[in-house]
């Protein structure tokens, strides 16, 4: 899970929004998510992402930023990605959902410390 949200970039950029809900037990899961992480970050075109689960296992959310949609397929074709996939659907994953969509828009607000106010960026 994320703790902060991804910058904002200068669109256009594009998100992989992963939506799911998990089986019971871990089986290996924490594991390979820990491992997706360190490899996508190496990724060419990966921006960052950011993740969160309800409690309890519930619905899960994993927005991955890319510059490209050439990025996208690079992920989606990684061999260690691959099989990480093939396990989701035989051990960790009731469902899941993979959005792929443009991001013609970013704003990012940071309060300043102190002073109640704040600061943003982005594009209009």
């Amino acid at each position: 899970m994320t703790n902060t949200p991804v910058a904002a970039y200068e669109p256009p950029y594009y998100a992989a929004i992963f939506t799911s809900v998990r089986t019971e037990g871990d089986n290996g899961y924490a594991e390979t998510a820990e491992r997706m992480h360190t490899l996508v970050q190496d990724m060419p075109g990966f921006l960052g992402y950011e993740s969160a689960r309800a409690p309890g296992g519930g619905l899960g959310i994993t927005v991955a930023y890319f510059r490209d949609a050439e990025s996208i397929r690079g992920w989606k074709q990684h061999a260690e990605h691959s099989a990480a996939k093939e396990q989701g659907r035989t051990e960790w994953y009731e469902r899941y959902t993979l959005h792929i969509a443009k991001v013609e828009h970013s704003r990012e607000w940071v309060r300043e410390v102190g002073d109640g106010s704040g600061s943003g960026s982005g594009s209009a």
